[in-house]
């Protein structure tokens, strides 16, 4: 098994969190990043009800542009599910 999921409570949007976990004598450090993105695209200029593109195709659109565009030295590890009507989408990140 190469990985264990620990659940880490985070408190708020863009923090960083410091998990350090002890394998016999060896110890490591991992870093996480919970990021919002923008969700929400009715006022984005790109979005036009009437242009045929779906709102849900714009909204994928732009967060695989914008994880595709995110800082080299994090890597992705989940996207989570919005809420109904939400503005914002979490994204967590481990630092490589």
């Amino acid at each position: 098994m190469r990985e264990i999921c620990v659940p880490i409570p985070f408190a708020d949007d863009n923090q960083v969190a410091e998990v350090e976990v002890k394998f016999a004598d060896r110890k490591i450090s991992v870093q996480y990043r919970l990021e919002s993105f923008v969700w929400d695209v009715s006022d984005d200029p790109e979005f036009d009800p009437e242009s045929g593109i779906a709102e849900n195709l714009l909204r994928i659109y732009k967060l695989k542009k914008t994880i595709a565009d995110y800082d080299s030295d994090w890597e992705l590890i989940q996207i989570f599910t919005p809420a109904e009507n939400s503005k914002y989408i979490q994204v967590l990140f481990r630092k490589k």
